[in-house]
């Protein structure tokens, strides 16, 4: 916030740490709601916004909708905290994505890869509360925080909210569409620009590294430095909010190489830049 300009924070959490049932922890997550708290004092107190991110993938279920019970009545109408409500959904339908439903098995090689046997296993076949219920979960709580809802396609895609799926919030503060982009990304203004006329959008994540990720195709991932020039084109031309992904020098894409924050060349230094006002010129559509 204070050395490279940024005024919004995306802190990804789940909600197994939050309620302590993680088998490391052994107080009932006391202290990583303590830490959560400490991270929204320190963004609040520099005039910046923390964007509480749910960090769960496919669809939401039940224990989503009890976390963000808690944790809306916890930062209820907080100035400086966003719900992001849901990471990343995908591979479901508009009409289970807002209103719920049950979720098949899960096949094929993606970022789940990542995830543990266990966590793997949860994704084999469920019913899901819809991105409706987070919302309506929150404004139980007479919470007025700004949600911020991903859309489909592991959040690139928001095409079906300008099409009849648009979430419905009668008593809040509103609602931001999260829009996630990556260097091997195509059809930028199908997937975002038809919401953007009517919603505001936040690119809760983007970003490009020159080592590639082996889950996606190497050749459809672009050189990063004729890439990221032109996504923060793309996004100061449409007046588009951001967070980039990631401030972490291990968490692809990376933005430091260590933790002394230095920019890596090829998507930390334009980052960086970008946030101290430095304006770019989109050159090509992808």
């Amino acid at each position: 916030i204070d050395e490279w300009k940024a005024n919004a924070v995306r802190l990804p959490v789940k909600e197994e740490f939050w309620f302590g049932r993680s088998p490391m922890q052994k107080d009932g997550g006391q202290a990583y709601r303590d830490h959560v708290d400490q991270c929204v004092m320190i963004a609040a107190n520099r005039g910046a916004y923390l964007i509480l991110d749910l960090h769960r993938f496919r669809a939401p279920k039940a224990e989503h909708v009890e976390f963000w019970k808690a944790a809306s009545e916890h930062y209820k109408n907080h100035p400086a905290v966003l719900f992001d409500i849901f990471n990343e959904p995908h591979d479901i339908s508009w009409e289970i994505w807002r209103n719920g439903g049950f979720v098949g098995e899960k096949t094929g090689a993606d970022e789940s890869a990542f995830l543990s046997e266990e966590e793997k296993k949860k994704n084999q076949g469920f019913q899901s509360v819809g991105m409706q219920a987070l919302v309506d979960a929150v404004r139980s709580t007479g919470a007025n925080n700004v949600v911020v809802a991903g859309g489909l396609g592991w959040s690139f895609d928001l095409s079906g909210i300008a099409e009849g799926f648009a979430l419905e919030d009668k008593t809040g503060n509103g609602i931001m569409y999260a829009w996630h982009v990556y260097n091997w990304h195509k059809g930028w203004e199908k997937a975002v620009i038809a919401a953007a006329a009517k919603y505001p959008i936040l690119v809760g994540e983007v970003g490009a590294d020159e080592k590639k990720m082996d889950f996606i195709p190497l050749d459809i991932q672009e050189d990063p430095f004729t890439w990221v020039p032109d996504m923060l084109g793309f996004i100061q031309m449409h007046r588009l909010n951001w967070t980039a992904w990631c401030f972490h020098p291990k968490a692809t894409p990376v933005m430091i190489s260590d933790w002394k924050y230095t920019p890596t060349s090829f998507w930390g230094v334009f980052a960086k830049e970008a946030f101290s006002g430095k304006r770019f010129e989109l050159k090509r559509m992808r």
